[in-house]
């Protein structure tokens, strides 16, 4: 575990709370003696003369990166944070899905990060490469139409092997750490966050063949446009967007170590004990089956089972004692 002496910070900048937060925090952290380091939106809103970099450039001589917002500020920071620097997300925004340490429990939980008391836990993350150039995405990238209703055609192929051409509305290539966000919503499945996997999920497509598509993430994906002359563009992560394109885009496993992003003590609190990206998990996992509760009774129409089952009247029964 590395030791923690600069500190990277990133409020979102249209929330007065989250920059007045962030200010006390950077505040209390140099009285500490610990080194400061902000993106230039953050320094701008906070005023702040001291060393300031772009966001991308937030994680290359930082021990640790704070972000003071909701999902889309961590996610604007970790995409290019180096493997092995952890982020801590604060929720102070409107979506908490993966960050969900709360602003009460920031303080214990900054201390027992700084003092070690923390875990990594890596996710997965892809490369996006567009007419030549290179994007990394923690969530999704989503292949759309152009404002006109027309249906695209888009040529899947997996590590050089033809899969499908699907025929949607757009298709979405998602992380598992992505699968609960627009994937879920176009009938995409739940992975496991940690798991090693990429998902291919078309958009309100016309085939009823055309399903999702659960693939490991050592594979290389391309897609290609097969209508001819239609614009598509291009989202990654829901924030940086690219088009109109009638090119080919080919999505490709991250080759250095997986990136991490989880900065969070164990046991810290019940709903912080081990958070990635500040997403807390609640409480200890319960052991065992699951039991109905006795005091609960079963719904109309469901039989109770076992132990549960009523137990017949013995004194009404003939020859009843």
């Amino acid at each position: 575990m590395r030791t923690i002496r600069a500190v990277g910070i990133s409020a979102k900048p249209s929330a007065p709370v989250a920059i007045d937060y962030a200010a006390k925090v950077v505040a209390d952290l140099r009285k500490r003696g610990f080194e400061i380091c902000l993106d230039f939106a953050t320094a701008d809103k906070l005023g702040d003369r001291g060393p300031c970099v772009a966001k991308g450039d937030l994680g290359k001589n930082a021990d640790l990166l704070i972000t003071f917002g909701g999902d889309g500020t961590l996610l604007s920071v970790a995409r290019t944070a180096p493997a092995g620097v952890p982020v801590l997300g604060v929720n102070m925004g409107t979506l908490g899905f993966i960050t969900e340490v709360r602003v009460e429990e920031f303080p214990e939980v900054l201390e027992q990060v700084l003092k070690g008391n923390y875990s990594v836990e890596e996710r997965v993350a892809f490369d996006v490469s567009v007419d030549g150039r290179s994007y990394r995405v923690l969530n999704d990238a989503t292949i759309n139409k152009s404002a006109l209703a027309r249906i695209v055609d888009m040529k899947v192929t997996v590590s050089g092997m033809f899969v499908s051409t699907f025929r949607a509305d757009g298709l979405i290539v998602s992380t598992p750490t992505g699968s609960t966000a627009y994937n879920l919503s176009a009938g995409g499945p739940i992975v496991y966050p940690t798991m090693g996997a990429m998902i291919i999920t078309p958009i309100c497509p016309h085939m009823l063949t055309n399903r999702p598509i659960v693939l490991p993430d050592n594979l290389e994906i391309d897609i290609g446009i097969a209508t001819p002359g239609q614009e598509i563009f291009l989202t990654l992560d829901g924030q940086e967007g690219l088009g109109p394109s009638h090119s080919h885009q080919g999505f490709y496993p991250d080759r250095s170590p997986k990136s991490r992003f989880r900065a969070a003590p164990e046991g810290a609190t019940r709903r912080v004990a081990r958070p990635l990206l500040g997403l807390a998990v609640g409480g200890p996992r319960a052991r065992g089956r699951v039991r109905r509760d006795p005091r609960v009774p079963p719904r109309a129409g469901v039989p109770a089972r076992g132990r549960d089952r009523p137990q017949p009247d013995r004194a009404a029964r003939p020859g009843g004692g």
